[in-house]
């Protein structure tokens, strides 16, 4: 890339990045903390990825997608899984039709370009297939026809991690096409305050719809062309390679801890979210920050851990901490 295309890029990404800060703004007029969520959401749509929340109940997971999909101009549909939750439940079915003697289609919930997928943990392994086929190739199939989704389509799931009666855990496969695993946290007490005082009252702030999905997918194009540094892309490799072969990378004692490594998802992930995330920074290439700001969120949940490490209370948040220390950055 030349200079003159480098400073014309700039200009661009300048211009362009001015909508995410109104949607973080907007949002803000209902969601009181949880900025790094918010953020990560954001991301999620520049890099055309979705996104698991997991956290407690009432830290308003549920309501932060909601608010999103209201500022956003777009489809959005609310799915609450639950254990007798069928396939055709969330991608539809046909209906015969007496009178013509055929099938007609009956698109379901999942043809929206925002998917709220509400504890997605509580439905059974046949709709987990069916929302895999929609994440992973963004179509569906009823009957014997497959149906493209929307050119903007997100699954924005939620799952609490601390009750697990009537629960199915997620298999890995799916785990791994969300491109972000989100933690939710408790808000500061001066947080909660501001909860409090605001939520108190007879009447919940509403927001404005003031972006359209036409300016996220062009954002999406200038995404694509930031500018990453062969020695960065080295970076990459090297994490993602360290978590599968520790001992080859100078960590013996994490191959206690790893029992699957992370897949090539995590190598593209990391390198499209380092981009976006260079995008809200409004900087036409990438920097090691990048990188290292959003790997928690992207390798948390494509670590399968060892017995041992579980025995020894280690968690996959460890690992990566331990990864970005050990694993020299450019």
């Amino acid at each position: 890339m030349t200079s003159l295309d480098s400073q014309k890029l700039q200009q661009s990404i300048e211009s362009s990045s001015v909508f995410a800060e109104s949607i973080l703004e907007e949002a803000g007029q209902v969601i009181v903390g949880q900025q790094v969520l918010l953020e990560r959401l954001v991301l999620a749509f520049l890099c055309d990825g979705h996104v698991l929340l997991e956290g407690l109940p009432g830290l308003a997971k549920t309501l932060t997608i909601k608010t999103l999909a209201d500022i956003l101009d777009v489809s959005f549909n609310r799915i609450q899984f639950t254990p007798d939750l069928l396939p055709s439940d969330l991608v539809g079915t046909t209906i015969y039709n007496p009178k013509t003697g055929e099938f007609t289609p009956k698109k379901g919930p999942i043809f929206a370009s925002l998917v709220l997928a509400d504890e997605i943990n509580r439905a059974p392994a046949k709709v987990q297939s069916a929302l895999l086929e929609a994440m992973g190739e963004r179509q569906v199939t009823i009957a014997d026809t497959t149906y493209p989704l929307d050119s903007f389509f997100s699954v924005l799931a939620t799952q609490n991690p601390i009750e697990q009666e009537g629960t199915y855990p997620l298999p890995e496969a799916q785990l791994d096409r969300f491109l972000f695993k989100v933690k939710v946290n408790y808000p500061t007490l001066q947080e909660e305050r501001t909860i409090l005082n605001r939520m108190s009252g007879s009447a919940i702030p509403k927001v404005k719809r003031i972006c359209k999905a036409e300016t996220i997918l062009q954002a999406r194009a200038l995404c694509e062309q930031i500018y990453i540094d062969e020695k960065l892309k080295d970076y990459i490799l090297r994490l993602v390679f360290a978590s599968r072969f520790p001992a080859k990378h100078g960590l013996e004692r994490m191959s206690r801890w790893i029992a699957v490594g992370c897949s090539p998802r995590a190598t593209l992930s990391l390198a499209r979210a380092s981009r976006a995330q260079a995008f809200l920074k409004r900087r036409s290439y990438v920097t090691p920050g990048d990188v290292k700001s959003i790997a928690h969120d992207v390798l948390r949940h494509r670590l399968v851990l060892s017995f041992e490490a579980q025995a020894e209370g280690i968690d996959a948040d460890k690992i990566v901490s331990e990864l970005l220390e050990n694993v020299q950055a450019p």
